[in-house]
This record gives structure tokens, C-alpha cells and sequence, in this order.
């Protein structure tokens, strides 16, 4: 028998003496285990849920984004300066869920008659504002949502101090900065002073501000436009003791070129000055919502 087929022959005898129940070492590795599915994100689920009005200004306020860059979550105390009608304030609520608390704050009631519009009914029912927030509050938050409070700046309420995570200032500072310039009180100031004494050290203070660029005038940029220089903000909110952290393009349009003539609130969603001029209003609303700066800020640990 010549050496090959003697070969041959050791390898079929190797494989006869093989244990017949040998298990395949392939078959029997267990299965790879199933990728984890992802976690459901809280934020993104309150923002699917909102009406489609509410929908249509994401395009222009980035809710997510602006929230997740001032890392606001569940859980938290918020500080929302002018909750208005609340839209941030419907997406706060449920967001904050049930351990959150959401804290509402609005102009001091001296300043309201600066406002030309100011009439008798409209001072009564923002000197009623505070104590009828939270019941409003309580209708927007759903089945676990958070609790609120609320005050006016001048006012805050010394069991709040030091209590807040993140103090969120969306289009807030215009107004304070264009009273502040025109009478002797610095309202600016006043709320500056009462968002760093309700924050935690180390908690997190967030502007969203209608911006002017820097080529344009001081008296254009002086907030009665509705819109302040983003170097007259980082120096006003430094000077009230916070830390300049980071800043982000989220919420920029470049298409707003307001001249010095214009106002902010010839824009969406306000569209004060075509509301006679069908195509003037098209303009406007081709341009969108207002550019804005969207600045961090800290309050120093240990303050």
C-alpha cells in the first residue's frame, strides 16, 4: 500500500473513533443577545405630543436642542422667566414630570404701566398673575407633571434661594435693558440679582435673546427694537456674578437683517406691522422667526 493511501486511511480511522454525540462547537455557542432596544427619550416624547401651532415653531425655537444645551431634565427646579401663554411652559411640565418643579417669573409690577399699551384691566390681570399661575400651570402639566410656583422679579421668595438647577431666560432681557435705559431703575439688573440668588451654586443660567449685530447702532441695540448685542449681555449677566460658559447657533437665522428702522416683532409669530399687507406679512414670514443669540451661563460653585 503506498504512503498516500496509508494516510488516507489514519484519517478515517481518526474519524470513526470520533464520540458520535460530540456537539458541533458552532451550533452550540449560545446566540448573540438581541441589541438593547434604545431608551425612549422624555424630551422628544412631550415635543411629539404637543398640538400642531406648538409644532410649527420648532423650526425656529429648536425646544430640544435649547433644552438639552442648558441640560435641563426630569426631576429639576426650573426658573422660567415670562412664561407668557406658556408655550415653553406646556413643554417644561410633563418634561419635568413629577419630582420637577417649575418656578414662573414675570416683570416687576412697577414696570408694567411703562408698557404704551398698558391698560387699567391688563395691570389688574398681571397683579393677579402670580397667584393664578399655578392653577394654570396644573392644567398644562398632564397626570405627572410638575408643581409651580411663581413670583415677579423684585419679589422672590426667600424659601426659593438657592434652590434652582438652571434659570431659562427665552426673549426676557430686551425689555428690562430698554426700561433700565429709559427711567432710573435698573430692572435689569433686579432680575439679574433674583435669577443668581434662586439658582445652586454651580447651577446653570440660559438666554435665549433676540441678537443685534455689531454694526448696528447702540441706540438700535438698546432692547426698545427688541433686540440687545450679544457683547452688552455676556457683560451684564458677568457683572450680576455669573460665569460665561458656552454659547450656540441653534437658534441663528441669518436671514434677519432687521435695519435701524426695524422692530423684532415684525416678525413670526407677531407679525405686528403687515397685518394689513398681505404681502409685506409673506415677506416677514419667509424670513422666520428672529435671529438669537443662546448663551450659558453658571453660577460660580461656592457663591
Amino acid at each position: 500500500m503506498n504512503k498516500t493511501l496509508l494516510v488516507l486511511a489514519a484519517f478515517a480511522l481518526a474519524a470513526c473513533r470520533q464520540a458520535p454525540d460530540t456537539p458541533d462547537v458552532a451550533a452550540a455557542a449560545p446566540a448573540e443577545p438581541a441589541a438593547a432596544e434604545a431608551a425612549p427619550d422624555p424630551l422628544a416624547a412631550v415635543l411629539d405630543a404637543q398640538p400642531d401651532e406648538v409644532r410649527a415653531r420648532y423650526a425656529y425655537r429648536h425646544p430640544q436642542e435649547t433644552l438639552e444645551f442648558f441640560g435641563i431634565e426630569p426631576g429639576m427646579t426650573v426658573l422660567e422667566g415670562l412664561p407668557g401663554r406658556g408655550w415653553y411652559t406646556r413643554l417644561l411640565l410633563p418634561y419635568l414630570g413629577g419630582d420637577g418643579h417649575l418656578i414662573g417669573v414675570a416683570y416687576s409690577l412697577d414696570m408694567y404701566p411703562l408698557f404704551s399699551f398698558a391698560t387699567e384691566e391688563f395691570l389688574a390681570k398681571q397683579a393677579a398673575w402670580a397667584a393664578e399661575f399655578p392653577a394654570d400651570a396644573a392644567g398644562w402639566a398632564g397626570e405627572d407633571g410638575a408643581s409651580a410656583t411663581a413670583f415677579h422679579f423684585g419679589a422672590l421668595p426667600a424659601e426659593l434661594e438657592g434652590t434652582v438647577d438652571v434659570v431659562f431666560f427665552p426673549r426676557v432681557l430686551h425689555n428690562l435693558a430698554r426700561f433700565s435705559n429709559e427711567t432710573e431703575t435698573d430692572y435689569l439688573g433686579a432680575a439679574l440679582a433674583d435669577a443668581y440668588a434662586a439658582l445652586r451654586p454651580g447651577g446653570t443660567f440660559g438666554v435665549v435673546q433676540h441678537h443685534a449685530r455689531d454694526e448696528m447702532s447702540e441706540d438700535f441695540a438698546d432692547g426698545s427694537h427688541g433686540y440687545l448685542k450679544k457683547a452688552f449681555v455676556v457683560a451684564a449677566v458677568e457683572a450680576a456674578g455669573f460665569e460665561f460658559v458656552a454659547e450656540s447657533d441653534i437658534n441663528a437665522n441669518p436671514k434677519d437683517r432687521p435695519s435701524e428702522d426695524d422692530i423684532v416683532w415684525r416678525l413670526p409669530p407677531s407679525l405686528a406691522t403687515s397685518r394689513e399687507n398681505p404681502d409685506l406679512r409673506a415677506e416677514f414670514e419667509a424670513i422666520g422667526e428672529s435671529n438669537r443669540m443662546t448663551l450659558r451661563f453658571r453660577k460660580p460653585d461656592g457663591a
